[in-house]
């Protein structure tokens, strides 16, 4: 049988890191073994679901590289794959449910329900459903529905020890005394989560679920809906939950938390890949830098980890600078020239040259982790300082500072060729002959030249922004100095 695995978010937000990392489960496992990745949308919450997170979905996965066989967009044999196009399944199969004597309507209003609850709790007792509803004839039930009563529809939970062989966990078993009568049609007449997964697991002949650990407590209601349906179970395995530094659950407030925010915090998606599949998996050996191909061969279920996966943004970082280490030079620019661009920093005449541009980068390419580090690098280089951070005073105390620039800048003026041994051979004989330190005349030129203490090779960078920037911008620092001075 070929496998078939399926990834079924909720549009009510975009897609978040947890989803995405069981969504590469689902299609590391599918590529693995030969099988179909099927991408459903479970929008039945028709008040908190949107088309424009649909869209942040599709757009998170495909991102990632993460491409299904089936689903939106691609159609397949099961279609359709938003829960919303397939509320006659979940009418047909609950009627079905009904007729067969293991699904029965409740008609309790919620006013009834809240008060034998806070009945319950006033005796310390937890309350599960009486059955009220369960009792009544046909008659009166026929009755009910003729005058319009708010129904809705309860599965009757049999007697016995639904059980299941977890993938990760082992064999685990729960009481059906601990499980009420649960509702699989609203009183509105959408289904719940329970009866529209189950029925799509069985209408999209889905073979395995890997979900989060936060299901496991829905899956005994899930393995008896199978069974109430004589329909296979699928196999389950459910995958630890990602949390975050301080080992809660990960959340807004541990930073980003969608795959379109990482996205534009400058992260590779090779890197975000190969991060998430090591959030509670592992390929049993000490790799960590995986391409999709290595992620592919070596996955197994038995990988998973039973415990809690903590999201370490440092580690990622340490890995997305990896990956940037790792790409050539045109893909780099190809990457990074469009974030210049939306800084407005794109008009530079080093960004226009393309050999110019790619030196730029293999200077800032080392201290770099996301590719908005290249902005953050690039602009104090590509824009004229504005100002000097408070920092640098510490170099612009150097006694006699503007008649060293103003000896540096006739000395720059006659360098031939302008590179970066005659510069440096140039500055370091204008400091030893006006009796100056070099690293002082150094460190004031990078001033000069970037407004920061901290720079890339200073004579490299000297030599990429070329004569003319360089001089005007030590005649800048001057002008500022010689203006202190007469104030």
């Amino acid at each position: 049988m070929v496998p078939r695995v399926r990834f079924a978010p909720s549009p009510t937000g975009y897609l978040h890191v947890g989803g995405a990392r069981t969504a590469l489960f689902n299609w590391l496992f599918a590529r693995r073994h030969g099988g179909v990745f099927v991408l459903r949308i479970e929008d039945t919450d028709m008040e908190r679901s949107s088309a424009d997170m649909v869209t942040g979905i599709l757009e998170g996965l495909r991102w990632l590289g993460l491409d299904w066989d089936e689903g939106p967009e691609t159609g397949g044999p099961h279609a359709p794959y938003f829960q919303s196009e397939r509320l006659h399944r979940y009418g047909e199969a609950a009627a079905r449910l009904v007729a067969d004597g293991r699904a029965y309507y409740c008609f309790c209003t919620p006013d009834r329900l809240r008060e034998e609850r806070e009945k319950a709790e006033a005796r310390g007792e937890a309350w599960q459903y009486d059955r009220a509803c369960l009792s009544l004839d046909a008659a009166r039930v026929t009755q009910l529905i003729a005058e319009g009563a708010p129904k809705a529809i309860r599965f009757k939970v049999p007697t016995g020890r639904p059980a299941f062989d977890d993938a990760v966990h082992g064999p685990i078993e729960f009481d059906s005394a601990n499980i009420e009568d649960f509702v699989i049609v609203r009183s509105d007449g959408y289904p719940t989560y329970h009866l529209s997964v189950v029925v799509d697991d069985v209408d999209m002949g889905i073979t395995l679920v890997i979900r989060g650990d936060d299901h496991i407590s829905n899956t005994p209601k899930h393995v008896l809906l199978f069974g109430a349906l004589n329909a296979p179970v699928p196999r389950f395995a459910h995958v630890p939950l990602i949390l975050g530094a301080d080992k809660k659950r990960l959340s807004k407030r541990h930073g980003a938390t969608s795959v379109t925010e990482y996205r534009t915090q400058g992260y590779l998606p090779a890197a975000m890949v190969n991060f998430l599949a090591l959030l509670g998996w592992a390929p049993g050996d000490d790799r960590e830098l995986m391409s999709k191909a290595e992620l592919i061969e070596s996955f197994t279920l038995e990988g998973i980890s039973g415990g809690n996966a903590v999201f370490n943004t440092e580690k990622l970082d340490w890995m997305n600078g990896q990956y940037i280490g790792r790409l050539s030079a045109a893909e780099l620019a190809a990457a990074v020239r469009p974030l210049l661009a939306a800084s407005g920093l794109d008009a530079h005449p080093v960004v226009a040259d393309e050999q110019a541009f790619e030196r730029l980068l293999e200077l800032l390419r080392p201290r770099a982790k996301r590719l908005t580090d290249f902005v953050e690098q690039a602009a104090p280089l590509l824009r004229d300082p504005a100002e000097y951070e408070p920092a640098a005073e510490k170099h612009l105390s150097v006694p006699g500072l503007a008649d060293h620039l103003d000896a540096l800048a006739a000395a720059l003026r006659g360098v031939e060729p302008f590179s970066e041994s005659a510069v440096e051979t140039a500055l370091r004989a204008v400091a030893t002959e006006r009796n100056v330190k070099a690293g002082a005349l150094i460190h004031a030129t990078r001033v000069a030249v970037t407004g920061r203490t901290a720079s890339p090779g200073l004579f490299e960078v000297l030599v990429l922004l070329g004569r003319e920037t360089t001089l005007n911008r030590i005649g800048r620092l001057n002008a500022v100095l010689a203006s202190r001075q007469s104030a």
